[in-house]
């Protein structure tokens, strides 16, 4: 196919697949689909909510209207004029952390009603080894009535987008592709090749694809928790951790991971999905869960830590009045989903404390109807006992603290990047 003759479809609208969406209309026909008719019309009037895609640049590709551009739309049947389907829905875990797969499933069957003779569909949902082949691919032929590589065609591309990183665009992160034949591969790296500027690599199958996208992010998980190990071991021993890992650092050798809370819709999530996939087989992980229940944990150890440095200086627990400084899941990024800053906010709350929570970046509407949370508005006149920095967006950095603060008060920096002058402990 010739860029005029590829016309595509990306089947979900979020974090992944509008950024996706933007950068493959900038050189041929999109058609960007998503259930949500909110999202829709959001994204029509030339804004996006999460902030990944630019209001400049989402309104110059919605604006053209020759061979290339982008269309938006709730409604699957404008899906059927589309030669090439790329899937980017989330694969969460439900509450007992077993993988989810009911949107991908679904999705496939949306894709299933519109499929031809000859099309591709391309999956960049993180999934366990298998699930494209052995669990989409019987929906896609169930549905369309097709046989797979005889009538239609597979193909899987991981997802890499760091959510609120504007360095580490769609386009400047190496792409992993993959296909259900040898020649489908080519086709798929190929068309991924002509907007990735940072390059592809042409994975041998589809499985070896999807087994290197779900390793990818057990593997910083594990690194964490070791860090997130340390620090609990080292508040022991009444050492600074950050102190200990900056001196570690100086060695060429030394990974420079940090202590937190690990949370949102990759990390915390898809650690559990290879983990589900072992246990098919036979295998019963020990060190991928172990790193997971550690960083699980890290939410309620952070706020008894929080509870015993307010006792050892003498502040009242009982209805002590408590900033939390940020919600989100991470740095400079509205992503709410997934986020262990919850877990602090818990159990600070299961102590009967009067607990606030700030966070510039994140959307009230969204907190309360996810975790059921007002935020407040601002910081104006308002004096705390307690003052917890759990994420560090950019706008907490210069805060004065000290305006903030009840004159015995004590502040917990969660993160470690506050000046360690205004800061009583740090995780």
């Amino acid at each position: 196919m010739n860029n005029k003759e590829i016309k595509i479809a990306v089947v979900g609208l979020g974090y992944v697949g509008l950024p996706l969406a933007v950068e493959f209309a900038k050189k041929y026909k999109v058609i960007g689909f998503d259930i949500s008719k909110t999202r829709i019309n959001e994204l029509n009037t030339g804004h996006d909510s999460t902030l990944e895609v630019s209001d400049d640049d989402l309104f110059a590709v919605l604006s053209m209207k020759s061979t290339k551009g982008l269309e938006l739309s709730n409604k699957y049947e404008v899906l059927a004029e589309c030669n090439i389907y790329i899937i980017t829905v989330p694969t969460p875990v439900d509450k007992n952390n077993r993988p989810v797969l009911t949107p991908l499933l679904r999705s496939s069957e949306t894709i299933g009603k519109v499929l031809k003779q000859g099309d591709i569909v391309i999956y960049e949902s993180t999934v366990y080894p298998g699930v494209t082949e052995d669990e989409c691919v019987p929906v896609l032929e169930s549905v369309s009535g097709l046989t797979f590589n005889k009538d239609f065609y597979c193909g899987y591309s991981p997802e890499r987008i760091n959510p609120g990183d504007k360095k580490h665009t769609v386009t400047k992160i190496k792409k992993v592709t993959s296909g259900s034949t040898e020649e489908i591969g080519e086709v798929v790296d190929n068309l991924y090749n002509s907007i990735i500027t940072a390059g592809t690599h042409l994975a041998p199958s589809i499985k070896v694809a999807e087994a290197a996208k779900v390793i990818e992010n057990a593997q910083r998980d594990i690194n964490i928790a070791f860090v997130n190990e340390l620090a609990k071991i080292f508040n022991k021993l009444n050492i600074d951790t950050h102190s200990v890992l900056e001196a570690a650092a100086t060695k060429w050798n030394f990974l420079p991971f940090k202590p937190g809370l690990v949370g949102g819709h990759c990390i915390g999530v898809d650690p559990y999905y290879l983990a589900q996939k072992a246990q098919e087989v036979g295998y019963h992980s020990e060190i991928i869960l172990a790193g997971r229940r550690l960083n699980d944990s890290m939410g309620e150890y952070i706020g008894t830590e929080v509870l015993k440095l307010m006792v050892k200086n003498g502040i009242p627990v009982k209805n002590a009045k408590v900033l939390m400084l940020g919600i989100t899941f991470k740095e400079n990024c509205p992503d709410i989903r997934n986020t262990k800053a919850i877990e602090v906010y818990k159990t600070l709350k299961s102590f009967q404390m009067d607990v606030e929570v700030y966070d510039p970046w994140a959307s009230k509407k969204e907190v309360k109807k996810e975790y059921g949370l007002d935020m407040i508005d601002s910081l104006e006149s308002n004096f705390y006992d307690t003052i917890v920095h759990t994420v560090s967006h950019n706008e907490f950095l210069n805060l004065n603290l000290n305006s903030l603060k009840n004159n015995n008060a004590v502040v917990y920096d969660v993160k470690g990047n506050l000046n360690p002058l205004l800061t009583d402990k740090r995780l």
